[in-house]
């Protein structure tokens, strides 16, 4: 029932996959696999009819390793993560905005 494999995403990107299951269990046991999706990182490659037909995988997963973002984006987010400033909070983004403004 379960297998673990690769998908061939392009011809130099291969996503490692969990488990394999057949899309019976994956309607039986949505819930379970969600879970174990979020809370485990597990990869699920859905099979119909012994076909693959899709694969399940946690949101931070697919931004991650399956959408490939520009690269000044990946510079900004290493730039925040030096400076602390991804751990601001929503307050904090806006007073810093209020105050930038406010010296224009």
């Amino acid at each position: 029932m379960f297998r673990s494999g690769v998908i061939k995403i392009s011809e130099k990107e291969l996503l490692k996959v969990t488990k394999a299951i057949s899309a019976l269990i994956a309607r039986t046991q949505l819930g379970q696999i969600l879970e174990r999706v979020s809370e485990n990182k597990e990869r699920f490659l859905i099979k119909r009819r012994g076909k693959p037909t899709a694969v399940i995988l946690g949101i931070e997963d697919y931004l991650k390793n399956v959408i490939k973002q520009p690269d000044a984006l990946t510079k900004l987010q290493k730039q925040t993560e030096k400076s602390g400033a991804n751990r601001m909070t929503l307050e904090e983004i806006e007073e810093e905005i209020k105050a930038v403004r406010k010296g224009h």
